[in-house]
């Protein structure tokens, strides 16, 4: 079936077509008038913020720049069932064919108007930027009083980015997976947008999920294929982010399975008294092959039998000094992962204590300071008593 009855078939021009464009011309109207609230509500508070008074100080180059690029992208909508190339009417009855218009002029101009088609309901997907603003704005950390201030207070900006992170740790695999099924649906879409105008499998949505998911999860088994541009397009993006959450997948398991602090602390302390065993038993093998050893030297075995205990003895003594390496990088390892927090604990206590020790040390030197101004004192009225005995001697000698 060639492009002209397939087109003829499906009726673009049909009231349905014309209502859906319709619909779709409307919701663009209404996304405009909100993108544009959403901007003079932010302008509104810039200048709250910054305590100003005319809003033209607000209208930086870069945010007018923004504005207008972000009403441009929203404004991309098909347009093509407006324009008729094909000179039906809105209810889709054709007009009487014209002898001197060639069939292929016609054809051509349809071809085009449905690349045109094709290209604006693309990128219409552009439109995807505004769920990371909904996400943004909708998110608890940026309704959490809480998490503003202390945000504020360690010079921390609430952007899309760091409202992501925190989902991630708070929520990853329902995060990963919310991600992945919308990725799949959008890309689906896509994929079934740039295929429909040809009749080969991949333009059905079932074939096109099918296909997306088999490219996303970097399998590819060949019993389908895109056979458009745009489609192969599609499925190259799918498939390197499906290589993107693999990894990030991957990173969320092992994050998942690795154990916490208190497991790794019991892992390592049972390891370490397991070694600690099969060291003495080793150390044991080694005190046992030398004696035996030993014994052969001295009661003249055979050649064979003290060879054979010599091998003993250094497998042995290897086996010995292989625990006792393993043992040394285990406690080396062990050491790495002390607990910040307990140090910390500890170097508090031994702080308070050097304060404690400092107080009571202040203490006595208070008090000894006070006894020795007693003495002083003592001393002083003990020289003032010699001298008035002294001089109440004189008198009565005289």
């Amino acid at each position: 079936m060639s492009t002209v009855s397939f087109i003829n078939d499906r009726g673009d021009g049909s009231i349905y077509a014309l209502s859906i464009n319709g619909l779709i011309s409307f919701s663009t109207g209404c996304l405009l008038i909100l993108i544009i609230a959403f901007h003079y509500k932010d302008i509104r508070l810039f200048i709250i913020d910054h305590n100003q008074v005319d809003w033209r100080i607000a209208m930086t180059s870069y945010r007018v720049l923004g504005i207008s690029l972000e009403l441009m992208v929203c404004a991309i909508h098909p347009v093509v069932i407006y324009l008729r190339p094909d000179g039906e009417d809105k209810l889709g009855r054709k007009p009487e064919q014209n002898s001197s218009t060639p069939l292929c002029l016609s054809s051509s101009h349809r071809e085009v108007m449905l690349d045109v088609e094709l290209l604006l309901s693309a990128l219409m997907f552009l439109r995807l930027y505004l769920v990371h603003r909904a996400v943004l704005l909708h998110s608890k950390v940026l309704l959490s009083a809480s998490y503003r201030s202390i945000g504020s207070l360690n010079n921390i900006n609430f952007t899309f980015r760091f409202v992501l992170k925190v989902l991630m740790n708070k929520y990853p695999a329902r995060t990963l997976l919310v991600f992945i099924m919308f990725f799949w649906l959008s890309a689906s879409w896509m994929l079934r947008l740039c295929e429909r105008e040809k009749q080969v499998d991949t333009g059905g949505m079932d074939t096109a999920l099918w296909l997306i998911a088999i490219t996303f999860l970097t399998v590819g088994y060949g019993d389908v294929s895109p056979h458009t541009s745009c489609g192969k397009v599609v499925c190259l993006f799918t498939g390197v982010m499906g290589v993107a959450c693999t990894a990030m997948l991957v990173a969320v398991m092992t994050k998942k399975l690795a154990l916490n602090k208190g497991e790794k602390h019991v892992h390592f302390f049972m390891m370490d008294i397991q070694i600690s065993k099969r060291i003495r038993h080793a150390a044991a093998n080694v005190l046992r092959e030398c004696w035996l050893l030993h014994r052969t030297t001295q009661t003249k075995y055979t050649s064979g039998e003290h060879r054979h205990h010599q091998r003993c003895l250094l497998e042995a003594i290897r086996v010995f000094r292989h625990l006792r390496l393993k043992q040394r990088k285990l406690r080396d390892y062990a050491s790495e992962m002390v607990d910040l927090s307990k140090m910390q604990m500890i170097m508090c206590d031994l702080s308070a204590n050097w304060n404690s020790s400092y107080h009571e040390l202040e203490q006595r030197i208070i008090s000894m300071e006070q006894k020795l101004d007693e003495l002083r004192r003592s001393f002083q009225n003990t020289s003032e008593l010699l001298t008035q005995a002294l001089h109440h001697r004189r008198l009565d000698y005289r």
